[in-house]
C-alpha cells in the first residue's frame, strides 16, 4: 500500500497528458454538443469494464460508497450538461474562466472537513497552480458577447458542481477497499444522464453524421474517461486538495504545446507564465 500511495502524481500525470491532449483535439468536430455528451458518456463503458476486471468483477454494492461514487459521477456528468446551457447564453472567454478556478471548492473543502494539510513549500505548489488555471483562463479574443445574465448562474453551478465533486471523489475513495468501484459508479451516472442530454436537444441525431464521426469523436473523448480514471486513483493515494488543482492547471500546458506542434500557434505571455507556474507545480508536488 505504501509503495501505492507513493504513485498518486504518476496517476496525475497521466489525467494531466490524457485530458491535455483531449483537450486539443475535442472542439474538432461537427456533431452537436448534446451528442458529444453522449459519445462521452458511452467512453467511459469500457474503462468501466476494465475497471470491473481489476477488481474481479466484485463491486462494492454497499450503500455508502455506491451513493458517493454515484454523486461524484452525477457532480461531473451534471456540471457538464449544465455548462452547455451556459454556453448558450455567453461565449466560452466568459464561462471557462469562472469555472476554470473551482478547485479553490476542493481545496477549501478539503482543508475544513478532511483536515488535509500541505508543507508550507506544497502551498507555493497550490498556489502557482491556481496562477497557472488564470494565465490560461484569460481570454485571447473578444468575439461574441453574453446574451444574458443567466450565463452567470448556471457558470455558478458548473464551479460547485466540479469542485465539490473532487472532494466527493476524495470521500468516495476513503469509504470503499478499491478505486475501481468508485469509477465504475461514476460511469453508470454519466450513461444515467444520456436521456438529459438529448432531451436538451431534441432535433439531434446521429443518424445524419454516419459512423465516421462519432467513432472520430469516441477515439478523442475515451482520452477523457481514462484521465477521470486514472484522476480516481490519483485522489485514492493522493491528497484532493493537491491533486485537483494540479491536474486542472496542467492540462492546458499540453493543449499548449499540441498547438505550437500542430499548428505552429505562438504562445500568449499569460501561456507561457502559466506553463511556467504549472510546470513547477509538478516539481514542488513531486517533493510533497
Amino acid at each position: 500500500m505504501a509503495q501505492k500511495k507513493n504513485t498518486w502524481l504518476l496517476y496525475a500525470l497521466v489525467t494531466m497528458v490524457t485530458w491535455g491532449i483531449w483537450g486539443a483535439f475535442s472542439d474538432q468536430t461537427s456533431l452537436p454538443k448534446t451528442l458529444v455528451y453522449v459519445v462521452w458518456a458511452l467512453s467511459m463503458v469500457p474503462c468501466a469494464l476494465v475497471a470491473l476486471a481489476n477488481i474481479k468483477f466484485k463491486l462494492d454494492m454497499r450503500s455508502k460508497p455506491a451513493l458517493l461514487s454515484m454523486g461524484v459521477g452525477l457532480l461531473g456528468a451534471g456540471g457538464q450538461l449544465v455548462l452547455f446551457l451556459a454556453l448558450d447564453y455567453a461565449p466560452a472567454y466568459l464561462v471557462m474562466p469562472m469555472i476554470s478556478v473551482a478547485p479553490i471548492v476542493t481545496v477549501i473543502l478539503s482543508a475544513v472537513f478532511l483536515k488535509e494539510k500541505v508543507s508550507k513549500l506544497g502551498l507555493v505548489g497550490i498556489a502557482l497552480a491556481f496562477v497557472a488555471l488564470v494565465c490560461f483562463a484569460l481570454p485571447d479574443n473578444t468575439d461574441g458577447a453574453a446574451k444574458s445574465w443567466v450565463w452567470i448562474l448556471y457558470a455558478s453551478l458548473v464551479f460547485i458542481f466540479w469542485g465539490v465533486q473532487a472532494f466527493v471523489m476524495k470521500l468516495a475513495n476513503n469509504s470503499t477497499p478499491d478505486a475501481e468501484s468508485v469509477f465504475v459508479y461514476m460511469a453508470i451516472s454519466a450513461v444515467i444522464l444520456i436521456p438529459a442530454a438529448l432531451l436538451m436537444d431534441r432535433g439531434a441525431s446521429f443518424s445524419a453524421f454516419g459512423w465516421g464521426e462519432p467513432l472520430k469523436v469516441f477515439g478523442v473523448q475515451i482520452l477523457n474517461a481514462i484521465g477521470a480514471f486514472t484522476l480516481v486513483y490519483a485522489n485514492r493515494y493522493g491528497k484532493a486538495m493537491i491533486v485537483a488543482p494540479l491536474a486542472d492547471a496542467c492540462a492546458p500546458v499540453i493543449m499548449c504545446v499540441i498547438s505550437l506542434m500542430l499548428y505552429a500557434a505562438v504562445p500568449t505571455v499569460p501561456q507561457i507564465v502559466g506553463m511556467v507556474a504549472a510546470i513547477s507545480c509538478v516539481f514542488i508536488f513531486s517533493r510533497e
